[in-house]
């Protein structure tokens, strides 16, 4: 019996057919294509070239899980930066799906941790014993073009997801220059307050890297064209992220001051939400960025940030914490809910 898993965003569509396979808990996939979001007039049309077009030799999915970029009401989502209006019941209906379900593309990542295979995470640090804890407890976070953060509770094979808006908490400097970065972003966005999703993401990045260029010893930097060209076409702001990591692993201080501070804000982060969460079960690190830095969430300079919780810091030692490494994890953890849904038909 097969079923379908989409990740929905505002800049692509990733869909996938899988089906369930004896003595594999494991969603095993049967097909997947990519579509260019602004391609297409609506995302029905995009659903409807996949299943007719692509997969018409492939058993029609009886469930479907939308992982979707956008706010989400009554099996209801629209995006935003499309104009799309998507209703999971429709959707359901036109296409006879036995079950369908929305959900936000973030905290849909909770229902694919328990069927992670060893080779699409890696530890960072495995905790040791803490008794009375709740091992059921998992957080995720996720720094990509924004942050985001989900909760859940695992229990065997039973999955509750609990969503978070805690990627936009305040942002809260740790020292002079973080302060300075801070009073600059407020300035420079006219916004009155910093969120954590404002440093901690790939857009967080390139604005320190902005602030950091506004200094005056920083004026013949290569980079300074790159800002120019943010000026006149917004889009290259998505290409100066991966700039300002190469130029830092090939020792330019400057980047490599960069990618400290946003380090550091990340680890700090992870550090108050474990506290918050006692997510004994897990601290997964997930989004775009995190197969990328996963040497850097090993440093020193990382881990001393994250168990910088003064009392508390013994606690962080017990909680294990993992790098989601498969840059799909968001169409695995669809298809691992739409497979959920299928069995409880």
């Amino acid at each position: 019996m097969n079923f379908l898993a989409c990740d929905l965003g505002g800049t692509k569509v990733l869909l996938g057919i899988f089906e369930r396979v004896i003595n594999d808990d494991s969603p095993k996939l049967l097909f997947k294509k990519k579509y260019v979001s602004s391609d297409w007039d609506s995302f029905e049309l995009i659903l409807e070239d996949f299943l007719k077009n692509e997969c018409k030799n492939i058993t029609h999915p009886s469930s479907a899980c939308f992982a979707v970029a956008g706010p989400l009401s009554n099996n209801h989502a629209k995006i935003i930066n499309l104009s799309w209006n998507i209703s999971g019941n429709a959707l359901q209906n036109k296409f006879n799906f036995e079950s369908c379900e929305l959900i936000n593309d973030f905290a849909v990542q909770i229902y694919g941790i328990p069927f992670l295979k060893k080779n699409q995470y890696s530890t960072i640090q495995n905790g040791s014993h803490y008794e009375s804890a709740n091992h059921d407890l998992h957080a995720i976070v996720g720094a990509g073009t924004g942050l985001g953060v989900a909760r859940g509770i695992i229990t065997g094979g039973k999955v509750k997801v609990l969503a978070s808006e805690g990627g936009h908490v305040e942002y809260s400097p740790k020292s002079k220059l973080e302060w300075e970065l801070k009073i600059w972003l407020k300035n420079h966005l006219k916004i009155e307050r910093i969120s954590c999703e404002r440093i901690i993401s790939g857009t967080g990045l390139s604005r320190i890297a902005e602030w950091r260029l506004s200094k005056p010893d920083a004026r013949n930097h290569p980079l300074q064209n790159s800002l120019k060209e943010i000026k006149i076409f917004d889009t290259a702001r998505k290409e100066l992220p991966e700039k300002i990591c190469t130029l830092a692993k090939e020792g330019d201080q400057l980047m490599i001051e960069v990618e400290r501070i946003w380090l550091g804000a990340y680890a700090s982060l992870l550090g108050d939400i474990a506290l918050q969460e006692l997510c004994f079960g897990g601290l997964w690190i997930s989004g775009g960025t995190a197969s990328k830095h996963f040497k850097n969430f090993k440093s020193d300079l990382f881990m001393k940030q994250f168990f910088d919780k003064g009392r508390l810091k013994d606690i962080l030692k017990t909680i294990p914490m993992k790098v989601i490494l498969d840059e799909e994890f968001g169409l695995f953890s669809a298809a691992c809910r739409a497979k959920m849904l299928l069995v409880t038909q």
